[in-house]
């Protein structure tokens, strides 16, 4: 039997390849070099897809990506790998060994801070059970603490709708202009990733104070007038759009996945450390940032002022001077205080502030002075102020505290309970959901948590406020755009937010009566 022979096709030259990957540093004629293969793995030119796509979170790019799971350390690219219960735990202690967080490209990096709320509301479940063995004043208040946990929830809307400015920045810098490339699994990289975050947020930390623009939006962080690990999560949305650049000379040289590791565990670091249950941990207070430490930081009192700005080591402070141990009782909050629960306000109020003493500042210099000196800064004045204008502290200052009745506490702890749970089913379903109804789940959590500020603060507007918020949520809910995280609780809402709209129609009914019988 004989077998036909096939006539071989001559190959004509390959065209050449003009694709945006060619355009990347280190490639030949549309392909990436080994170099760059290892790098930057399977996201592709530039590291889009593991900086996430426009409507991800910023960790990860959404969808099917999601879904996938890729292995640790030396093993090849995948998804973000879940992390075991009790890695994530000791991840809030900066306590993981370079060996079991250490990825090959930033998809596979876990998102260690949305893994850890379970753990954010155990330990401040464990932090009102010492404070009350320890016979102490139990931590915060419902009014506080609600606060912090809308200012907490705001602070992430935006990392829904864009991507992270953090790794976009940073994945860039490191793709057009990076010097040499740090081998991402060597435990020297881990390490020095970890002097250099810290490091970069001691400086942002620092001119974040000694700055106007950042201190308008570092400030939030400050205003409570608790300290507790609610104060922990009152983040400002505008933060991280002015913290990026200080990152931006590790991506000369340290690899996205590494840096995308220490930027999570910087900031979880600094969750537990935001309590007064916790006293002084002996030869630690030399190195580390301990409870102490930060005390001073978000202290009033004068000799607290610009102090201890180290995120997860303290040895920076030591070094350049702007060290001070705990001694007197720290009072906490602003100089000045806002006075004020509503989130959208202490979100906005300070740039009001630098908009108005700008414009009332005469002279160029003096208005560009407003912005780029410090908070305490006014002409004649050094850079940082006088510090003999900063007020002086007693010990017995009473915290903004307005009374309220008990049935409206209750009221904002259940209404906060369900955007909590709306807020999760927001997270885990929006790569499904069409941008239409993403920003209007988002601007319904957004009108939720300013209409419970203006009710902690017992205003006549929150009812009004109050009772368009549930009309909306009864027709939304209704034409299928809003559902629970947990589908037995669909018909429950229904009937809560029905009743609670007749019982803000009746308020507003006999303030109606009330003014007319006054006027007549």
């Amino acid at each position: 039997m004989t077998h036909a022979k096939k006539k071989k096709k001559k190959k004509g030259p390959k065209p050449k390849q003009t694709s945006k990957t060619a355009r990347c540093r280190g490639s030949r004629n549309g392909e990436l070099s080994p170099r760059n293969r290892r790098s930057l793995g399977p996201t592709g030119c530039c590291g889009e897809a593991a900086a996430g796509r426009r409507w991800g979170r910023g960790w990860r790019s959404p969808g099917a990506e999601r879904a996938q799971r890729g292995p640790a350390m030396g093993a090849e690219a995948g998804g973000p790998r879940d992390p075991a219960a009790g890695q994530q735990l000791r991840a809030l202690f900066y306590a993981l060994a370079p060996a079991e967080s250490s990825f090959r490209t930033v998809e596979e990096v876990p998102d260690y801070v949305e893994k850890s709320i379970p753990f954010f509301i155990t330990f401040i479940g464990l932090e009102f059970a010492v404070s009350w063995i320890q016979k102490r004043k139990l931590p915060g208040r419902i009014n506080d603490g609600i606060s912090s946990l809308s200012l907490g929830i705001l602070s992430r809307l935006p990392d829904i709708l864009f991507r992270s400015i953090e790794l976009i920045s940073y994945i860039y810098v490191w793709n057009n202009y990076r010097l040499f490339e740090l081998p991402w699994d060597s435990p020297w990289t881990w390490y020095l990733t970890l002097l250099g975050v810290d490091f970069a947020y001691y400086c942002f930390h620092r001119m974040s104070h000694e700055v106007n623009i950042l201190w308008a939006a570092h400030q939030v962080h400050h205003s409570s007038e608790d300290y507790n690990l609610f104060t922990a999560l009152r983040q400002s949305v505008l933060q991280k759009y002015t913290s990026w650049m200080f990152n931006l000379p590790m991506a000369l040289f340290i690899p996205p996945s590494v840096f995308a590791v220490h930027l999570q565990f910087n900031l979880l670091y600094q969750f537990w450390i935001h309590t007064e249950v916790i006293n002084k941990l002996g030869p630690l207070e030399w190195i580390l940032n301990t409870p102490s430490h930060h005390r001073v930081h978000h202290g009033r009192n004068p000799y607290c002022i610009d102090k201890n700005y180290g995120g997860t080591l303290i040895i920076w402070d030591r070094i350049f001077g702007t060290f001070e141990a705990e001694d007197a009782k720290v009072v906490y909050g602003l100089t000045h205080p806002v006075n004020s629960f509503d989130p959208i306000m202490l979100q906005l109020r300070p740039l009001a502030h630098i908009w108005n003493t700008f414009w009332a500042t005469p002279g160029f210099c003096n208005k560009l002075s407003v912005i780029f000196k410090g908070p305490g800064w006014g002409p004649g004045k050094p850079r940082l102020g006088l510090p003999e204008e900063i007020p002086v502290v007693t010990g017995n200052e009473v915290p903004f505290n307005p009374r309220v009745p008990a049935y409206l506490n209750c009221y904002a702890l259940v209404h906060f309970a369900v955007i909590v749970d709306l807020y999760i089913e927001l997270l885990a379903s929006m790569t499904m959901l069409s941008q239409g109804t993403v920003l209007m789940r988002i601007g319904f959590i957004i009108l939720s948590l300013a209409s419970f500020g203006l009710l902690m603060e017992n205003k006549s507007k929150a009812g009004i406020l109050e009772i368009i918020r549930c009309l909306v949520f009864i027709g939304v809910y209704k034409l299928g755009y809003f559902r629970s995280h947990f589908s037995f609780l669909g018909y429950a809402y229904e009937v809560l937010f029905s009743l609670c709209a007749a019982f803000w129609a009746i308020q507003i009914m006999k303030r109606i009566t009330s003014f007319k019988d006054k006027h007549h």
